[in-house]
This record gives C-alpha cells, structure tokens and sequence, in this order.
C-alpha cells in the first residue's frame, strides 16, 4: 500500500552506538517525528489541543528492525493509518533511500485524552477522516 506521507531524514552521528550503526532507541524518536510531521501537515497542534484538555498519547508500539542504518544514511519515514474503535494505529517504515532497503517497520497504537480519560478523538476523527482505512 502506498504510504498517506512519507517525511525524508538522514542519520546524525551521535545517533550511532558503538558498533557504527544507529541506536535501537533512535528509530522510535524518527516514527515520532514522522508522527508528528504528518499531523502538523493535517492542521493539528499539540499544543493547541493539550491547553484544551486532549491529548494524543502512544499506548503502544512494536517496533521490527530488519536492516541497519548507519551514519549519513538518508532514509524516508512512511505512514499508513486505520482505526478500530477509538484507538489509532499508525504502520509506519523506515526506507533507506540509496538501496530502498527496508529498514524497519513499526505499528504504533494511539489513543485520546480527553481531560485526562482515553475518549472518542471526534476532533481527530474529523482531521484525519480522508486517511481512515
């Protein structure tokens, strides 16, 4: 499936471990930025809804790496979207751009606060209704 975004970054040095490759740790920061990226383009601020009570939390996420990236590596960051009941679950990849290999692929579930209790994110569920599989 074609991803709904896709965001383009590149490997840092200090984002490498001893070995020469990127920290495990590092790819989640790089599906959260993707995250984020792709709402910001959607018109959603984070910090708009927090002062009006709604968060957007990550209640889990499964993360496969299948091949490793390395310093100066550029690689492009992909979303799909579904949604079963009030929770959101973002596939997400991880594509290095020199080879297309397929780096690592993440399936991230989302739920809303509302005030603080998880609740239906009818606010979300209007921004995002065109990318709802």
């Amino acid at each position: 499936m074609e991803p709904i975004f896709t965001y383009k970054m590149k490997v840092r040095d200090y984002e490498l471990d001893a070995q020469g490759i990127v920290n495990n740790a590092n790819y989640q920061h790089y599906y959260e930025v993707t995250r984020h990226e792709f709402l910001e383009t959607c018109g959603v601020s984070f910090t708009e809804m927090h002062n009006r009570g709604i968060d957007a939390i990550v209640s889990s996420i499964t993360i496969k790496y299948k091949r490793s990236l390395v310093g100066s590596d550029e690689f492009l960051c992909t979303v799909n979207l579904h949604k079963k009941g009030i929770r959101y679950y973002f596939n997400q990849q991880i594509i290095r751009v020199s080879d297309n290999a397929l780096c690592s692929e993440a399936e991230v579930e989302v739920v809303c606060l509302i005030n603080g209790k998880p609740s239906r994110p009818d606010e979300f569920d209007v921004v995002l209704s065109k990318y709802i599989s």
